[in-house]
């Protein structure tokens, strides 16, 4: 079999993967919820987060033994977070935890997929409504099978503008959060949302709903589906210093068009989180 068809049949079994998980997610958010945190307070962590990704890693390393595995709750328990040339699936279990600890609908299953270090496909998988976002490297983007395009507004004035606030809550950097907000309502801009997924919020990017979105402190599993999926989809996703995307480096910059992506990156002031390979 030839690469791009083995890529492809990953491709398939991925989405089948997803709706699974996703339907468990489903059924778990009308269920009591044990809930604990992680790196801080914020940064919650739920029995079924940990079940819905041993699903998703069982399942695939039992079809492709080979490949490697990053996962978010495998991370956050102490597996090194590192990118390789290997076939590499990148996995976020439920996206939008904290929302899915008070069943706010929105919350997703991401699954990235890199060989050589390079993005070739994502899926993410709505679990309230069932919207299946999917991408392959080449190949375009689309939403239930219809094929996506980003917003093509250049004008600043004339831009919906997403974000997250992340996890680190301390005085510094909800200033610095604060800051780089007003200087974007201030441009001025439409609006500014936060929905609390980052990977729903990126996928907004790739159907047009909304023209950038920027964060400081996601993971490299919040950006991989999503990444390929606003490319294939027409937009942009860089670093939030404006070079290329660094998908461990826990910040990003995406946008519908060049334009607004390199006016956002001119307004913010970093805040630090480190790096996903890194140690804590």
């Amino acid at each position: 079999m030839e690469e791009g068809e083995c890529w492809a049949e990953c491709l398939d079994v991925a989405v089948r993967i997803a709706r699974t998980a996703g339907q468990l997610v489903q059924e778990a958010v009308k269920q009591e919820k044990s809930v604990s945190s992680k790196s801080t307070p914020t940064d919650l962590v739920t029995e079924a987060d940990q079940q819905v990704e041993d699903l998703i890693i069982s399942t695939l390393r039992e079809r492709f033994p080979s490949h490697r595995f990053i996962g978010e709750e495998s991370s956050a328990a102490g597996e090194k977070c590192v990118l390789t040339d290997n076939p590499t699936w990148i996995i976020d279990p439920i996206d939008g935890t904290c929302n899915f600890v008070h069943s706010f609908p929105m919350v997703a299953v991401s699954i990235g997929f890199a060989v050589k270090k390079e993005l070739e496909f994502g899926v993410i998988y709505h679990c309230f409504d069932g919207t299946l976002y999917t991408a392959r490297r080449g190949h375009g983007a689309f939403c239930n099978g219809v094929r996506l395009q980003v917003s093509k507004e250049k004008d600043m004035s004339k831009a919906l503008i997403l974000t997250e606030i992340g996890a680190k809550r301390d005085p510094n950097t909800l200033d610095i959060f604060l800051g780089n907000m007003k200087k974007l309502l201030s441009a001025p801009v439409h609006g500014v949302r936060i929905i609390g997924s980052s990977t729903l919020a990126l996928c907004h990017i790739a159907s047009g709903a909304a023209e950038a979105y920027y964060q400081y402190g996601l993971h490299c599993w919040d950006i991989a589906a999503a990444a390929v999926i606003i490319r294939e989809a027409g937009g942009c996703v860089i670093d939030t210093t404006g070079g290329p995307l660094d998908l461990v480096s826990r910040r990003v910059v995406a946008a519908g068009s060049q334009e607004i992506a390199d006016y956002v990156v001119q307004q913010l002031q970093p805040i630090s989180y480190g790096r996903d390979d890194h140690d804590p």
